[in-house]
């Protein structure tokens, strides 16, 4: 027996006592492989996880350092079959390669021959295999290098992909020298997706995943196609290459739903590359209309199933995924591994925190009681009916009116899901309302006019959940989401996390209404923050100030 801060299960579970010296270095080892799966105050839970050893073998991990980050943070011996088993689970990633071959383009070759039989009896593989070529050696059809790719992780027998990438069409993007450089994380992200050729780097919110972008794309110095959440969002990614790289105007397109420009550099939306047409997707080809070297996936957690199904025939292409958090609702991570590529660069986002690179944040959770008059008709609801009735009770209102109260002058966000709550509130507050139902040309007036500090307070919908760029915002209140996503919290919270020009802590508020379904879902949404180190505060509404006057804009 040690003192590590780690207990390390049979059953694959890791015990990390949060409040010992060690906790974070142990937490640093650990993280390539394991999955937080709880986190309250004092002993977090993580899960080691077939996916996780092979994401982690994939990111140049062996087993013999999973095996000594267990036993040198253990407080206990680690149990032999566990160990036995890491190191089985990690030995079958690479046991079968997709190779290139002279004659017949794609191959798959097994290291093990049991394996190649095994697989080759399999459903899953039917129709994705060519002729065999030898013991070990099957011909694959390069249009099934994808499908295949996701069959053999399901089959438990991850393939390593060693077939290379074609160059794509080349296009000179250097980045531009006006006194600025890649943060030295940046650049170690840059530099793991250039040597893996593809893959995923994870950063936190307001960390500069689109230099990382630029980065890559001027690593690779070829045509690039970059695909983004909305409208909003691909006009910031163009502003910031025109200001971070040589690109001009003219290489730059948009293809979006009012715009359809094909360029070297091509910025298109997610929801115009899976808008239906007689149920078919027209501007899926666009992602095969031009000899593409790079595909930058931004928010790549969020990628729709069209998506994922062309990737599938893109693999030749390099592939960079940009995300905050590699959690997807779905449960399709396996999908992001097998289609985009293993991590590549992940940091805490804490450690950014620490080198002064994204703002400090306190998390607290507020919690209001259901007037008694109400409870009644809670509890009689349907169950489909009580996630809207706990999350867009009327008497969060006030609560928000004295949050804002708290923080005068301060840049601060309202962020709802509900948009009858969220129209209550702006006129509480006497705030602008940004929706989907927003022209894009108002929305960027306002996200314009919040930057410049004209106006103070916005209340928004999920529209600014992702890649919306507000720098100064210090102060945000969630009054309602997607019920229990960890990745909608991770984005929120993000919408903070720019450092700011004083240098001043950044302040998220989660207004929860007690004993209700909304309560549950607070808890299951603050998973992935709290393994970021993020503690929330529980505070109860009834200990705010009641709100003065009429709150109006600043």
């Amino acid at each position: 027996m040690t003192d590590g801060p780690l207990i390390v299960q049979s059953d694959k579970s890791l015990l990390l006592e949060v409040g010992h010296e060690r906790a974070t270095a142990a937490r640093a080892a650990i993280a390539p492989f394991a999955e937080l799966e709880r986190a309250p105050e004092h002993v977090h839970t993580y899960r080691i996880t077939n996916l996780g050893l092979w994401n982690a073998r994939a990111a140049g991990y062996d087993a013999e350092t999973v095996v000594a980050a267990l036993v040198e943070n253990s407080r206990y011996p680690v149990p032999h079959a566990l160990l036995i088993d890491v190191a089985d689970t990690m030995d079958r990633y690479g046991r079968l390669r997709l190779e290139a071959h002279p004659e017949h383009g794609l191959v798959l070759h097994a290291v093990d021959r049991a394996v190649l039989e095994e697989v080759l009896r399999a459903k899953r593989v039917a129709g994705m295999i060519g002729a065999r070529l030898d013991e070990a050696t099957v011909a694959v059809h390069p249009s099934e290098r994808g499908a295949l790719k996701q069959a053999l992780l399901k089959l438990g027998w991850p393939a390593e992909d060693l077939a290379g990438y074609v160059d794509g069409e080349a296009h000179p993007i250097a980045l531009a020298e006006d006194g600025w450089s890649l943060r030295p994380y940046q650049q170690e992200a840059v530099d793991g997706f250039r040597h893996g050729g593809s893959g995923v780097v994870v950063l936190p919110c307001g960390a500069g995943k689109t230099l990382v972008g630029a980065g890559a794309m001027a690593a690779m110095g070829r045509t690039t196609l970059i695909l983004v959440t909305s409208t909003v969002s691909a006009r910031q990614w163009k502003a910031e290459l025109l200001r971070r790289t040589t690109l001009t105007e003219d290489e730059i397109g948009e293809y979006s739903g009012t715009t359809k420009e094909i360029r070297p550099v091509t910025i298109a939306t997610y929801q115009v590359l899976t808008a239906k047409r007689k149920g078919v997707h027209p501007h899926l080809e666009l992602m095969s209309a031009r000899d593409w070297g790079l595909i930058v996936y931004d928010e790549v957690h969020l990628l729709p199933a069209p998506v994922f199904r062309m990737t599938a025939d893109l693999q030749a292409r390099r592939r960079l995924g940009l995300t905050a958090t590699l959690v997807r609702e779905d449960g399709r991570e396996g999908e992001v591994f097998s289609l985009i590529g293993p991590k590549r660069y992940d940091a805490p986002w804490r450690d950014i925190e620490a080198q002064g690179y994204i703002a400090p944040a306190e998390c607290t959770e507020v919690r209001v009681s259901m007037p008694a008059e109400d409870r009644m008709a809670y509890a009689m609801a349907e169950a489909e009916d009580r996630p809207r009735l706990g999350a867009a009770h009327g008497a969060k209102v006030p609560v928000v009116r004295a949050l804002a109260e708290r923080h005068p002058g301060e840049p601060l966000l309202v962020i709802g899901q509900y948009l009858d709550q969220l129209e209550e509130i702006s006129t509480e507050l006497g705030a602008e309302l940004i929706t989907g139902q927003t022209p894009v040309k108002r929305r960027q007036q306002l996200f314009d006019a919040f930057r410049a500090g004209e106006i103070d307070r916005l209340v928004v919908s999920k529209v600014a959940n992702f890649s919306i760029d507000l720098p100064e915002a210090s102060v945000a209140i969630q009054v309602s989401g997607a019920f229990g996503s960890r990745q909608e919290e991770a984005q929120r919270l993000g919408r903070l996390l720019r450092p700011k020009a004083d240098g001043r802590a950044a302040h998220f508020y989660t207004v929860v209404m007690r004993d209700t379904v909304d309560q549950d879902y607070a808890a299951h949404r603050q998973r992935f923050l709290a393994e970021q180190g993020y503690a929330y505060a529980i505070i109860d509404a009834e200990d705010l100030p009641t709100p003065s006057g009429t709150a109006g804009q600043g």
